[in-house]
């Protein structure tokens, strides 16, 4: 068996609310056996291990037995699984539709034709008002199964209705299930890749998305369409920086819950994802006032009740909240408040280290040395980037590119000269074997070298030509990436100027100090 099987119920035990273990114990007691109450035991074993580790599981559970174990962690999944679906969350949309059906089933079995029919109409009505397209499909097809072995006297024309009902609910899941898979292969495609490099890969894109789009999606009115639409946008416009289409599409996706209330308990996560990325938009684009703005209804959306009722909710609002905040304290550079964020964060991610995707701690280590970098700790800087370039995950290429540039960066404000050419060399061999040099890096590794060979006084005149040159790229969507990563921009005119950069940002945004 493998290590991510054995771990799997210690997982789920570590993720469990005190209530939740509390109702599982009872549960037990109330509907096992004795010689079942053994899962009690190896329960309490798990709940209080940091790391799973077998030899320790044996060594506290004096009575239990290694060729037992397996099976005993399978009853005890069980278990802990059945508990669970006693105490499911009875506002849940999906689990009120699941339960109608059920309903629907039992009457039907024990013969009350109309009675199932009844039940399956009122929940037709709310798969309808919730656009929740699989239940309203297993809705149709248990009605036609009815139609098709009773006489129900049903309405005239019943049938061709319910079969033309069918056809074209069967055609607006295809759409939708097209749609959503173009916005998830971009994802995908973001994930591994980054933003586009080159004029080649903005051509192939392009072409990918095109091809992607189904037909009519554009004039498709419902709920699910418009959101995987809005998404798909979103992804396409993120990994091309164009950032003005990112916020269009990221300002659209979540309008879309603003006219659509009633939809943001069902999808909480998908509104959550719309508002970080509309929060990502204002920060690319430097709308530092409409940002904060939007992270404050952000936090008021967080701190709501009813909204965060999942373990998995919760978790995905702090993950987005507190990236948010990083990139706030960027931003403005307000990097004493963001600072003063970390171990809070550093504890969210120990806390849930089980449930935390490797993406999102990459991007939370990159943000936390970008702000000590920015505050001028540049020891803090190193250590936070060596986490990443450390990482055994593969994944964001981008990241780990700019990391080694960040790393090359920070070692030359530590005045460690004598190791800057191999690092210079190693950070540059590494990002030419992903392909990912660009005009702005090349300046920046020919501008490290050559000031090994420069006077103390020339170097301002060496920062004002380097400013100049990256000036020029400023804009250019394709050299675009490499000041979304770090603001060389303002890096170089605090050199130049003899001043922090964080004042430099706090200026360039027009905030008070």
């Amino acid at each position: 068996m493998s290590s991510r099987k054995k771990e799997e119920v210690f997982q789920l035990i570590k993720s469990l609310e005190k209530a939740e273990k509390r109702n599982f114990k009872l549960f037990v007691k109330r509907n096992s056996a004795n010689q079942d109450l053994k899962i009690i035991q190896l329960f309490d074993i798990l709940d209080k291990l940091d790391e799973y580790d077998e030899s320790q599981v044996l060594k506290l559970g004096k009575s239990l037995k290694k060729a037992q174990l397996s099976n005993l962690k399978a009853h005890l999944h069980k278990q802990i699984m059945a508990s669970l679906r006693i105490i499911k969350d009875s506002q849940d949309i999906e689990y009120i539709l699941h339960d109608h059906i059920e309903n629907a089933r039992l009457l039907y079995g024990k013969g009350l034709i109309h009675q199932s029919l009844k039940v399956l109409s009122k929940c037709k009505e709310l798969a309808k008002t919730y656009h929740q397209g699989s239940f309203l499909l297993q809705i149709l097809l248990f009605e036609k199964k009815i139609e098709s072995l009773h006489i129900t006297r049903s309405i005239k024309n019943r049938a061709q209705e319910l079969a033309h009902e069918i056809e074209c609910h069967h055609e607006k899941l295809s759409l939708i299930g097209k749609i959503s898979n173009l916005s998830l292969l971009l994802y995908g495609k973001y994930i591994e890749n980054g933003h586009a490099r080159s004029e080649a890969e903005i051509e192939s894109i392009q072409t990918f998305f095109q091809a992607g789009l189904p037909a009519g999606i554009q004039q498709a009115e419902g709920f699910y369409e418009r959101m995987y639409l809005y998404q798909a946008y979103v992804w396409f416009a993120y990994i091309l920086q164009d950032f003005v289409l990112y916020f269009r599409y990221a300002r659209k996706w979540v309008d879309l819950f603003v006219d659509h209330p009633h939809m943001r308990p069902v999808e909480t996560n998908f509104y959550l994802k719309g508002v970080h990325h509309l929060l990502q938009a204002h920060y690319l684009t430097g709308r530092a006032r409409k940002y904060e703005e939007t992270i404050q209804e952000f936090k008021g959306f967080v701190e709501s009740p009813g909204y965060l009722l999942h373990r998995n909710t919760r978790i995905q609002a702090n993950i987005y909240l507190a990236l948010a905040q990083l990139n706030h304290f960027l931003m403005t550079g307000k990097v004493d408040e963001g600072l003063a964020l970390v171990p809070e964060v550093e504890e969210f991610l120990e806390q849930y280290k089980l449930q935390m995707d490797p993406h999102h701690r990459l991007i939370f280590y990159y943000k936390i040395a970008s702000l000590y970098f920015v505050a001028e700790d540049y020891s803090k800087t190193v250590d936070y980037l060596t986490r990443i370039m450390n990482w055994t995950w593969n994944l964001r290429d981008d990241i780990q590119c700019y990391t080694r540039l960040l790393h090359l960066i920070t070692h030359y404000e530590l005045g460690n000269y004598d190791i800057l050419d191999s690092l210079a060399k190693s950070a540059y061999r590494y990002m030419a074997k992903m392909d990912n040099l660009s005009v702005v890096e090349e300046e920046i590794f020919r501008f490290i070298r050559q000031s090994f060979n420069l006077y103390h006084e020339e170097l301002p005149h060496a920062f004002i030509g380097l400013l100049n040159k990256l000036k020029e790229f400023e804009n250019n969507p394709l050299e675009r990436r490499a000041f979304n990563y770090l603001d060389f921009i303002s890096w170089l005119e605090a050199k130049i100027e003899k001043r922090a950069v964080k004042d430099i940002l706090r200026e360039k945004y027009g905030l008070p100090e």
